[in-house]
């Protein structure tokens, strides 16, 4: 059907014109005399009010207009006198496409909470907030690839099934096409995966860092923007079972080079939103947070601190000294929670802060030692409200070092040959980060649970939709 989107007839001016606009109904409310019906598309926060005057359609014509109804309207582009819009359509035409009962349609005028809405995930896109969330994703995701492109990155396609795990904790989704209630085993007693899809155990990715180093020492620089999976039981308002992830890698950098490329590609994503998200951050603003678009300005009119990480538990140690109280304990060689992460953010420095050189205990057997043996070269970014929004580290491109660590760790790397390879063969200098999409998300759009910014969210127990 040809018709106009709500976006672009909100812009006309020239009044008169005969348009039509198609979408669903989010109210309808007037008199004997008119009816003023809020048509939305989606392709803005923002409804188009269509007049239907009673000289043209009876009671019974609009009995099927009611919210969440979907429809078309044609008719004569106006200047508004009403607040809120500039222009409204003077309806000639009304066509219902499909009803929706009022007894049972789920969305309603009236509010709904959040926890409501995610029992109704499918359904929830159509409401104001989701709507808005939702247009945001789209604009940051375009933002992401549009900086790599412009900076001279490759999109790098990783596989979402893999036999390694990068992360070396275990929690990975399993694939497999075996019989469940006949499982073939070996002589220890141990499942025998030779009869399997792939000939060996697999799962899904808990991320592509592994295969974009091998890209990097390739093409230079590269980047994965993809689904990841982690089989963490963590029903917490921060963590999901399957999310997105951006990992850039980048040969020849080191650690100074790589905190800039994380600072600059995250101002570069806020700003994006700001320039073209306003109409969704102001609404998100003013129903949600109201810190929220002087919270992004912030981020992209400062300069971000670069703290070592003996230097911020030093700091924490003096907060506890004059009275600060924590849940939980933060002495050298622990893995920081999120409190101690948004103090250094928030209440010490108030701004975004790039930790470095971490405990080499509490991170992954691929980061580079640093001199003094017992640090490596982390560079995990430290936003306000969300705390680490990225993991970041230079890479250990020596052999002989690599595998000391692996070794020191127990870490199986039978089926990893090919990541030892890109130590044995040209080895390089490189570096990267990871990138959680959804904790991006969280911060661009001031919500509170991860699970409200991503469409169909899965967590334990819920694999709705």
């Amino acid at each position: 059907m040809k018709h106009t989107e709500i976006v672009e007839v909100l812009r006309l001016t020239n009044y008169g014109q005969t348009v039509t606009v198609c979408g669903w109904v989010r109210s309808r409310r007037g008199n004997k005399n008119v009816s003023f019906i809020a048509l939305n598309d989606g392709s803005t926060i923002n409804n188009i009010q269509i007049v239907a005057d009673a000289e043209r359609f009876t009671d019974d014509d609009l009995r099927l207009v009611t919210t969440g109804a979907c429809l078309s309207a044609t008719g004569r582009l106006v200047e508004s006198m009403g607040k809120g819009q500039s222009v409204e359509i003077q309806a000639e035409k009304i066509t219902v496409f499909g009803a929706a009962d009022p007894q049972t349609y789920p969305l309603q005028k009236k509010g709904h909470s959040l926890e409501y809405l995610r029992e109704i995930a499918h359904l929830r896109p159509r409401t104001n907030t989701f709507g808005a969330i939702l247009r945001i994703r789209h604009n940051m995701a375009i933002a992401i690839h549009t900086y790599f492109h412009e900076h001279g990155y490759f999109y790098f396609h990783t596989p979402l099934i893999t036999a390694s795990d990068c992360e070396g904790a275990g929690q990975m989704f399993q694939v497999t096409t075996k019989n469940l209630y006949n499982l073939k085993k070996d002589k220890d007693g141990q499942i025998d995966y030779s009869d399997d899809f792939f000939g060996k155990m697999t799962a899904l990715t808990v991320s592509g860092q592994l295969e974009g180093e091998l890209g990097a020492m390739a093409l230079g620089k590269i980047y994965t923007f993809g689904p990841t999976f982690r089989a963490e039981n963590s029903n917490t308002p921060r963590h999901l079972a399957e999310f997105w992830m951006i990992e850039p890698e980048v040969a020849f950098i080191q650690k100074d080079e790589l905190m800039d490329l994380e600072e600059d590609f995250l101002k570069f994503c806020v700003s994006w939103a700001l320039e073209h998200c306003k109409d969704d951050l102001r609404f998100l603003n003013d129903m949600f947070d109201k810190t929220l678009i002087e919270r992004l300005k912030s981020v992209v009119d400062t300069e971000f601190v670069r703290l070592p990480y003996t230097e911020g538990i030093n700091i924490l140690h003096e907060a506890i000294r004059n009275g600060h109280k924590f849940e939980f304990p933060c002495n050298w060689g622990d893995d920081l929670a999120s409190e101690h992460e948004r103090y250094l953010v928030e209440e010490h420095f108030g701004k975004p802060v790039i930790m470095t050189d971490y405990p080499k205990e509490i991170k992954a057997f691929y980061m580079k030692l640093n001199d003094d043996q017992k640090t490596v070269q982390g560079t995990d970014v430290l936003f306000p409200a969300i705390g680490e929004i990225i993991g970041g580290s230079v890479r250990e491109e020596d052999y002989d070092k690599l595998m000391a660590e692996i070794d020191r760790r127990q870490i199986p790397m039978k089926d990893m040959w090919w990541y030892l390879d890109t130590r044995r063969f040209g080895s390089a200098p490189h570096a990267g980060f990871g990138l959680g999409f959804e904790r991006l998300m969280l911060f661009v759009t001031g919500m509170q649970n991860i699970r409200d910014v991503i469409p169909f969210p899965r967590t334990p127990k819920n694999a709705e939709f």
